[in-house]
């Protein structure tokens, strides 16, 4: 790793103060990500502000169905609360599977965002259940967040402090994960609200978390697995690697999407 300065910000404010200060400042949530790519010396930052010690980032709450969460909540906290978890079960269950214990534990849902991965899961959920995230000077719809690999909204030196969402009259999530890392190769968000079924699909989608509107369409008419039977997904719109190419993901979406619409709880 390079040489870096370490700071501790114990609020958003003065997280943002350091921020702006620092020449080439980078925030530190769970590390999960940063620090491996430090190791690899990809990334060289002047400046480490820590904000795991920002209170002003913490809590879950759920009023009747409006949900608010925290950047700062480890994927094992948003698991294991009780009142999210009676609103909204299958984003806890979501949490649950990410990663390992260590993951889990250290990682953060604001983190998780702020990368966005392409086959994170939480950036299905944010986008299928229509959330806002909430940053230091603004509210940002799901929909507009995302906006490429790796990319984002998020203007420089921008901090995510929360989301917040309607709970949905159901919900499921389901995914394929890499064997190894757990990252998904396919996940599938569905939610059913007052507008219908949102669904979001992470690990598949070539430019990354996408709503798949085709499958939407048809779940609108009914609701049920066999719906989209006859939905043709675009293979070259997929993700190809060395895991699957563009085909193989374009079906684990149809199979993903009709094991979630079967879940719906």
């Amino acid at each position: 790793m390079y040489e870096t300065t370490y700071h501790k910000a114990g609020n958003v404010a003065e997280a943002a103060s350091l921020l702006a200060a620092a020449e080439d400042g980078q925030l530190l949530a769970g590390g999960q990500t940063l620090i491996p790519t430090m190791k690899a010396r990809l990334a060289a930052p002047s400046d480490l502000v820590d904000i795991s010690g920002a209170s002003d980032m913490r809590g879950i709450t759920v009023n009747v169905s409006a949900v608010t969460i925290g950047a700062m909540m480890t994927h094992a906290e948003v698991a294991a609360n009780a009142d999210l978890f009676a609103i909204c079960p299958a984003l806890s269950n979501l949490a649950a599977r990410i990663g390992d214990p260590a993951v889990r534990n250290r990682g953060t849902l604001g983190g998780s965002l702020a990368n966005n991965d392409p086959a994170a899961d939480y950036p299905a959920a944010m986008l299928s259940l229509d959330a806002t995230v909430v940053t230091n000077t603004r509210e940002i719809a799901a929909d507009a967040f995302f906006t490429g690999l790796f990319e984002t909204a998020l203007a420089e030196g921008e901090i995510i402090t929360g989301v917040s969402f309607t709970a949905p009259g159901k919900a499921a999530y389901q995914k394929f994960p890499n064997p190894a890392s757990r990252y998904a190769m396919c996940g599938v968000f569905v939610s059913v609200g007052p507008s219908g079924p949102r669904v979001a699909v992470t690990g598949a989608g070539a430019d990354g978390v996408f709503r798949a509107t085709e499958i939407e369409t048809a779940l609108q008419a009914k609701l049920d697995p066999h719906a989209i039977d006859k939905v043709s997904l675009d293979a070259k719109a997929m993700l190809s690697d060395l895991h699957g190419d563009g085909a193989y993901r374009a079906n684990l979406v149809k199979v993903m999407t009709k094991r979630a619409v079967a879940a719906l709880d």
